[in-house]
């Protein structure tokens, strides 16, 4: 990498670094260079007044001197890495040899240079460090989404509404402006957010959801901007903040809603500024981060009520995208099973299969308040009760049994009081007439073993109950299959 390259690359990623060095005419070299290379940094003459900075705040990159009067560049760099693992140290001394290096490696130290070296030396290290700040934030970032990263983001549907969710997705998704993201629960918000952060320029970089609702409210404002070491009780280790995490990229608050006040200015105030601050530190840190909501609640009520602050309401909703519940869009519903269907099928190790058109019916005809969740998980137990064969209507989950066209009630309770005994008989016969005494499928769709509804029926048989219709039984004793 040429000069020109390295300053371009340090420019785009401006790092706050500690130089600590007992030389004066080093120091105030770097007090000025670093800069003009793009970086803040605080100089430091030795070992101690280094530890007092670091008391005060952390910092994305430190170069260190070896040889320095009082406390050594190796307690310093021991600090730093047991205070801030995630600080980029590098070695800077005149005597270095190869012992040196093995002892900076032993000491988690991540680069080494030797005296004298050139500004253009220093200028490739904090490009090194801005590549591991990056690479760092990027591996924080995968683990706060190991479960939402499954499947695809693809959003499914070709009615008229989806149709409209699309467009205005592609519409903001190449600008940087706040996108605010409503609809009930389970209709996919955050797969909104990700084809956004997706189709935007910051796609190479994080994308970082966050359950606004999920956060423990003690600790909201650690998780979003991160804390020192020893900023509060438990905070044995300095962590950085999910805004950080997210530097570059998109972060998703979802359940905007349930924010506190305290935490509603807070955010408030990095929307309109592009600065946080850690907790236990009193500097604040330039971050990059676009910002989509989401919630299921009514925010303009929540302003009304004043639960909800109405000039974050104003910040955050820059441009809305309202999703449909899926009983407003039942033609995609066909075309949302089957790729749930796939999505199933691949994660279970099943063979892949088709819905039928009586399956597809059952679908539409039920109103789904769960919305696109609750479909999904309705069609993984379909998958499950089917196993190797295909999915028919006895395989759907019983809740949907009501809702089949042409269903009718297996039973019907009568005026009179019965006991348990007589209310779970006429059920089992029920079902079990419905499936024209298939046995197995009837204990498939009450959820017990087949065992168990051999035991029931001679059970009945033993209180002289024999199952009406066409599906009596001349021996109520059978052998099993």
């Amino acid at each position: 990498m040429g000069s020109k390259d390295a300053g371009e690359e340090t420019a785009a990623n401006p790092l706050r670094v500690l130089f600590v060095d007992d030389e004066a005419p080093i120091r105030e070299v770097m007090r000025i260079e670093l800069p003009r290379m793009g970086h803040e940094v605080v100089v430091c003459e030795d070992g101690e007044t280094a530890l007092a900075a670091l008391a005060e705040s952390t910092f994305d990159a430190a170069i260190v001197d070896l040889k320095m009067p009082g406390i050594s560049g190796w307690e310093v760099t021991d600090q730093i890495k047991e205070i801030s693992p995630e600080t980029f140290v590098v070695i800077h001394t005149g005597h270095g040899d190869m012992q040196q290096a093995i002892l900076a490696v032993r000491h988690r130290a991540n680069d080494f240079l030797n005296k004298p070296c050139k500004l253009f030396d220093i200028q490739q290290a904090l490009t090194r460090a801005a590549q591991w700040r990056r690479q760092s934030r990027k591996a924080q970032a995968l683990e706060t989404r190991l479960k939402a990263i499954e499947g695809s983001t693809e959003l499914v549907g070709e009615t008229a509404v989806m149709r409209q969710v699309l467009s205005l997705i592609e519409r903001v998704a190449p600008t940087d402006s706040s996108v605010l993201v409503l609809g009930e629960t389970g209709t996919g918000k955050e797969l909104v957010a990700r084809r956004v952060h997706e189709f935007s320029g910051r796609s190479e970089l994080p994308f970082v959801p966050v359950n606004c609702g999920a956060l423990p409210e003690h600790l909201v404002e650690s998780e979003f901007f991160g804390h020192r070491k020893g900023a509060f009780t438990g905070a044995d280790r300095a962590r950085t903040g999910l805004f950080e995490v997210a530097h570059g990229g998109t972060l998703f608050l979802d359940e905007l809603g349930e924010l506190d006040k305290a935490m509603q200015v807070k955010l408030l105030r990095f929307l309109e500024s592009g600065e946080i601050r850690r907790v236990g530190e009193n500097e604040s840190i330039h971050v990059d981060v676009r910002i989509i909501c989401a919630t299921n609640g009514d925010l303009a009520e929540m302003v009304r009520t004043g639960e909800f602050r109405e000039d974050l309401y104003f910040r955050v909703n820059t441009f809305e995208i309202q999703l449909p519940p899926l009983r407003e869009r039942r033609d995609d519903l066909g075309l949302l099973a089957l790729a749930m269907l796939a999505r199933a099928r691949k994660r279970l190790d099943v063979a892949d299969d088709e819905l039928s058109a009586e399956v597809i019916a059952s679908l539409k005809a039920y109103d789904w308040p769960g919305n696109v969740r609750e479909l999904a998980n309705a069609i993984e137990h379909a998958v499950i009760m089917a196993g190797e064969r295909a999915i028919g209507v006895e395989h759907l989950p019983y809740w949907l049994a009501t809702s089949r066209p042409g269903a009718v009630a297996s039973f019907t309770m009568p005026i009179e009081s019965m006991t348990l005994r007589e209310v779970e008989r006429q059920v089992v016969l029920g079902v079990l007439d419905k499936h024209a005494g298939d046995k197995r499928s009837a204990a498939e769709e009450l959820g017990i073993a087949l065992k168990t509804m051999y035991n029931k029926l001679n059970q009945y048989s033993a209180d002289d109950v024999e199952p009406p219709g066409p599906t009596a039984e001349p021996t109520p004793v059978e052998s099993r299959r």
